[in-house]
C-alpha cells in the first residue's frame, strides 16, 4: 500500500468501526498480518494492480455493521475503482445526515438496487435513465441477503426512491463466501451490472476483472499458493488497463 494514498470511503468506515470496537476484530481463518490497502496477506498483496476508471456514475454503499471489517468484502473493490463511492454504516434507529444529504444532492439520480418483487410495481425500474443534468447514483445494501432484506424494510428514507431491479443472466462467480443460491450476486458483481446499465461498459468489465484478480489473490494466500501474474484473470485486467490508457490519449 502506498502510505501517501488517501483512504477511500470503505477504508475510512472500517477505521471508524474498528475505533468503536471493544476488542480487536479477527477475521475467521486469519493468522498472518494483512495489507491494509487490499486486506490480503502481504505475500499476495494486489495494491499495485488496483485499477482506476473514470465514471459518470457514483455508488453509495450502505453497509451492515460488521461488513466493512470483513477482508472478503467486495464493496471495498468498488471504492478502489470508482472515485465517487460513498460508504455509510447502517443502523435501524439512526441515519447518518451525510447519507441523507447525498440522496438529496441535485447532482445525483439515486437508484436503490434491490429485487423488484419486494416493492410496489410503480417503484420498479429496469433501465437507467437519469433526469437531465443528473448522474446515476447506485445505492447498494452491502450485507448478507437476510441482513439486506431487513435493511431495506427498515430504512424509510429510501422509500421515495426508484428501485432498480436487475435481471442478471449469469450466476455468481463469487467464491469467498458460501451462498445457497447461485443467483445471489456479491456487491461488486451487482455494481458491475449497474455500470453496464449506465452505459459504462469498460468500467463494468474492469470491475469484474478486478474481482476475479482479488479472488485469485485471496484464495491463493489462504492456500499458500503463489500468484501467477500471467494467468487469464491477470491478463484480462492488464488488457483492460491498456485499453483505458489508449482511450485517454
Amino acid at each position: 500500500m502506498n502510505p501517501e494514498e488517501r483512504p477511500h470511503a470503505v477504508s475510512r468506515l472500517r477505521a471508524a468501526r474498528l475505533a468503536r470496537s471493544a476488542k480487536p476484530f479477527i477475521a475467521r481463518g486469519s493468522r498472518k498480518e494483512r495489507c491494509p490497502g487490499c486486506r490480503v496477506m502481504h505475500s499476495h498483496c494486489l495494491c499495485a494492480l488496483r485499477p482506476s476508471v473514470p465514471t459518470q456514475a457514483g455508488v453509495c454503499l450502505i453497509m451492515c455493521d460488521i461488513e466493512p471489517l470483513k477482508p472478503s468484502n467486495t464493496g471495498w473493490l468498488i471504492a478502489d475503482m470508482v472515485a465517487d463511492t460513498a460508504a455509510f454504516g447502517w443502523a435501524r434507529t439512526v441515519v447518518d445526515p451525510a447519507l441523507l444529504a447525498m440522496l438529496a444532492d441535485p447532482q445525483w439520480q439515486p437508484y436503490v438496487v434491490f429485487p423488484g418483487e419486494y416493492v410496489a410495481p410503480e417503484r420498479v425500474v429496469t433501465e437507467v435513465v437519469p433526469a437531465a443534468g443528473k448522474r446515476p447514483l447506485f445505492v447498494l445494501l452491502d450485507a448478507t441477503w437476510a441482513e439486506a432484506r431487513k435493511m431495506f424494510r427498515k430504512s424509510p428514507y429510501l422509500d421515495h426512491l426508484p428501485v432498480l431491479s436487475l435481471q442478471p443472466e449469469q450466476l455468481s462467480n463469487y467464491r469467498l463466501r458460501r451462498s445457497k443460491r447461485g443467483d445471489h450476486l456479491c456487491t461488486s458483481e451487482v455494481a458491475a451490472l449497474c455500470l453496464e446499465l449506465a452505459q459504462e461498459q469498460h468500467a463494468a468489465d474492469t470491475l469484474s476483472a478486478y474481482l476475479d484478480v482479488f479472488t485469485n489473490h485471496y484464495l491463493n494466500a489462504k492456500n499458500s499458493v503463489p500468484v501467477d501474474l500471467e494467468d487469464a484473470a491477470h491478463l484480462r485486467l492488464r488488457d483492460l488497463g491498456t485499453d483505458q490508457r489508449t482511450m485517454q490519449r
